[in-house]
Order: C-alpha cells, then structure tokens, then sequence
C-alpha cells in the first residue's frame, strides 16, 4: 500500500496550459520508449456488444504507467551537465519504485529506494535491474507508513529531493501523457474512458488532459472494493483515510486519496466509482491470460473487471487503462483460489463425521459426477465418538454444490460451510 507524503505546497498545477506542458512531457519521455499500444480487444467487444479498446500500459519498460510521472518529475529537477550530483528518494513496495529506478539510471542521478522489510524479494530484484548501480535499497519497516517515514526523514538529512507517487504536479502531468497517446491513436474521441484509482495521480492527470481537449468524453473510475478512496472522498468532499485496506490489489490499496489529485477529481460524483470485489478481479486477470494471453496486476485488471457494472455500452467506444503487468507467478494459485471461491465452484466444509467404518465412504458417495475433492484434513484431535474433517470440493457449475448441500441435509450430515468465513478460513485454509 502506497500513502501519501505530506503535500508540499508548491507542488502545484503551473499557470500555462496543462495540454501544452503534458504535450513537453510527452516529448520528452520518447527518449525512453515509444507510446503503449491502444488494441480493440476483440473478445470484450463481441462480450459486451460495444468497442473495447485497452491502453496497455503494462508494455511500459517497467511494466506499468509510474515510470512517465517519475521521469517527467526528474526532468525538471536535473540539471543539464550536473546529473550525477542530484538525489532522488521514494517509498515504495512496487511501481512507483521500478519507475524511480529506471529513471535515475537514464539520468544518471542518484536514487535511494526505501522499501517495506516484507516487501517481495522479486519486486527488490526487478527494483535493482531497473536502477542498476544508480540506485541503492534500504528495506525499512513491517508497514508502508514506516517505511515512508523513514524516507522523509532520510531525504531531509541529506538534502535530497523526495519524489512522491502521486501527489505532485509533475508526477501527474507525466501521468497524464498517457491521455495525450489515446487521443492520438484513436480516430476520435472516445465515448469513454475507464480509470483505475489508487492515489489518483493517473485519473487526475488523463481527466484534465481530456478536459482541454476531448471535453465530451465520459468517465468511470475502477477501484478496489477493499480500498475505495476515491469514493470515500467524493462522498465527504475532501480527501479521507480509511481505517482499514484490503492490499490484495497492491498496484491501488491506498488509504487516502493524494490532495492534488482529488483538487482535479472533485467535480466527478462518486456514482461514477465502480468498486470491483477483490476476488472478481481475479477471475478478470485469469480471463485475459487464458482468453488473451495478456498478464495483467490485480490494478492492471480494475477498468476491464468493472465492465459489466457499467450499464449499457452498446455501440460506444470504451477505453480501457490496463495499468500494469507486474504479477509474481508464484501468486497464481491464490488467484486461482480466490476466483473459483467468487465463482462458486469452490468451497470448504467442515464434516462432522462418525467414528465407525463407512461413514466417509456414505459422504463421498454423495458427490456429483463433476465434483471433485481438492483439500482432505482430519481435525480430530482427541477421542471421541465423532470426528471433524475439512474438505474442499471443487465442481465444474455453483448448482453443483448447490445440490451437494442438499444431499447432505437430506442425509442428516453435520457441516458447516466456511468457505466465507473470514475467520475459520484463514485459520484452516
């Protein structure tokens, strides 16, 4: 999860036309990588009778949009024949800290990388490929807000200059090009365009960039169900924390929307933030890598996820910013997990079962030609005359298990399903 620093109160919006500075930014990034490819998605259009198109910002050298705000911040701080003697420091656990990285090494300025003690170790080893010897890593602090601290304080001890992931000005004009590409690649402008939120420096950056130029065009903004900050300010009219968020979707689990951003998204409603369940989400990420072969971030896949929570879209032409790409394989199994538990083809009982002989062969005779038993553990853990088992079932449709639990009551077993218990799931899956 990615805060807020403190917001300087400088960093503000400059007098000339927003267009015309991201038009600079735009540019100038070119000396790093040519514009992110926009593709009509076929699949979704046929899906939803309307004309997808995807941003794909995971193509990026780093895999996501961050690297265009930390460059077009560091443009602007780097003194022409005096690169090396600048020193940037960000806090970060993912892509804001790819893309310090990659920039300090085009600059050739100096980086130091604050980063949480649990931060994955690919995430530290993609950080360092990025930066090479322009950067260094100190992992600091179990929490993001540790962490963030310990980077404030480092940069005011030495001087340096403290890039922040989304509430700055320069961050977000940089942000921003990615709306200068869409409309240059599209043949009009598009009916609309879906965003995903986390600290709202790229909805800050493409909503204004559209405002002086493409002023019809509609949006809708895509956050986590568990760290919906957007909403929550829209709502209260000012920026808030959330006492508590899911870090599931760790691209976008941010407590509190950044101060500059929300200054350019206050005039949307929040009907116009579509929360996307955590758990749906994974099965949006599994539908693009085995229908597209696009691998996608849990924050990569929140525009596409809310598709269908959209209303109508027959006939318009729809945008949609694919973040990033950053996903560890090793995190497959969970999403996999995760999404048959939303689909309801997957779920955990605990059986209490008679201690004779038979007794699980009568409940296994229960299940359905398409049922399938995926966790098998005895939780007996004394004598008695009844022992408990968990198991997990998974089936090829929800009424399966529909059906099975029917079975079961009809049988007189003893169950209990905790498949959405938070608590006994988390102690016993």
């Amino acid at each position: 999860m990615e805060n807020p620093a403190p917001r300087d109160p400088a960093l503000s919006f400059p007098a000339a036309s927003f267009s015309d500075c991201v038009a600079q930014a735009e540019t100038a990034i070119r000396d790093l990588f040519e514009p992110t490819p926009l593709q009509r998605n076929d699949y979704l259009s046929a899906k939803l009778g309307a004309e997808i198109w995807l941003k794909r910002e995971d193509l990026t050298p780093v895999r996501s949009y961050k690297l265009r705000g930390a460059f077009n911040a560091m443009r602007k701080r780097v003194t022409p024949g005096a690169a090396g003697n600048a020193h940037f420091v960000c806090a970060s656990a993912g892509n804001h800290a790819q893309g310090v990285a990659y920039a300090c090494r085009h600059f050739g300025a100096r980086g130091t990388i604050f980063m949480p003690v649990t931060t994955p170790k690919q995430k530290i080893d993609k950080t360092k490929i990025f930066g090479g010897d322009a950067i260094e890593i100190v992992l600091t602090g179990d929490y993001f807000d540790q962490t963030l601290a310990a980077s404030q304080t480092f940069a005011a001890e030495q001087d340096a200059q403290f890039l922040p992931p989304f509430d700055s000005a320069d961050v977000i004009e940089g942000q921003a090009t990615v709306g200068l590409e869409i409309l240059r690649q599209l043949d009009g402008a598009p009916d609309l365009v879906v965003l995903p939120v986390g600290g709202g420096g790229l909805a800050a950056g493409i909503t204004r960039y559209f405002a002086e130029m493409a002023p019809a065009t509609q949006f809708a903004f895509a956050e986590p169900l568990g760290g919906a900050s957007l909403q929550a300010a829209l709502q209260q009219g000012a920026p808030v924390a959330l006492p508590a968020v899911d870090n599931f979707v760790d691209g976008a689990a941010v407590a509190r929307i950044g101060a500059l951003p929300f200054d350019a998204l206050r005039r949307f409603s929040p009907q116009d933030v579509h929360l996307a369940p955590e758990d749906r989400i994974c099965i949006t990420m599994l539908e693009m890598l085995n229908t597209e072969g696009v691998v996608l971030e849990p924050a990569g896949a929140l525009a596409i996820d809310v598709l269908g929570d959209l209303g109508d879209l027959a006939g318009k032409r729809v945008v949609c910013v694919c973040s990033g790409g950053n996903f560890d394989f090793e995190r497959l199994p969970e999403v996999k997990e995760r999404a048959q538990r939303f689909a309801g083809v997957k779920k955990y009982f605990v059986l209490r079962l008679p201690q004779r002989p038979g007794a699980l062969r009568d409940f296994l005779e229960l299940l359905g030609p398409d049922d399938d038993v995926a966790r098998f553990e005895y939780l007996k853990k004394s004598a008695r005359n009844f022992g408990s088992i968990l198991i997990g079932i998974e089936t090829s449709a929800p009424q399966n298990l529909t059906t099975l639990k029917a079975r079961l009551d009809h049988a007189g077993f003893v169950y209990r399903d905790i498949t959405n218990d938070e608590i006994l799931a988390e102690l016993l899956v």
